[in-house]
């Protein structure tokens, strides 16, 4: 069986690249998808809690999670895909149209 500190230490990389890529890239579907990574490093980390100690609790908040990430990903393609239609573009440098 694989050590749950392992499990945590990939989801600790996981996280930091996932926080790197949202900061520095200006497309909206790849800052979409890094926040995805972040939020399934989350789950990594419940589910290594749930191993270490030997509770299904860890499993119940990994399946809260990935309803909450599925309910993100809904909403941040119909806010990009609105974004679209109205301005032709994605690049969040022009996301303040979206404050109007």
């Amino acid at each position: 069986m694989i050590d749950p500190s392992w499990i945590v230490g990939l989801g600790v990389i996981l996280f930091g690249i996932g926080l790197l890529g949202t900061f520095y890239h200006k497309n909206a579907i790849v800052v979409l998808m890094c926040i995805e990574l972040m939020l399934n490093s989350a789950n990594l980390n419940f589910v290594a809690g749930a191993m270490y100690y030997g509770d299904v609790n860890g499993w119940v908040f990994t399946a809260i999670a990935i309803a909450i990430a599925a309910a993100e990903v809904a909403i941040g393609l119909a806010i990009l895909l609105s974004m679209y239609s109205t301005q032709q573009t994605i690049s969040l440098e022009d996301a303040n149209i979206l404050r109007n």
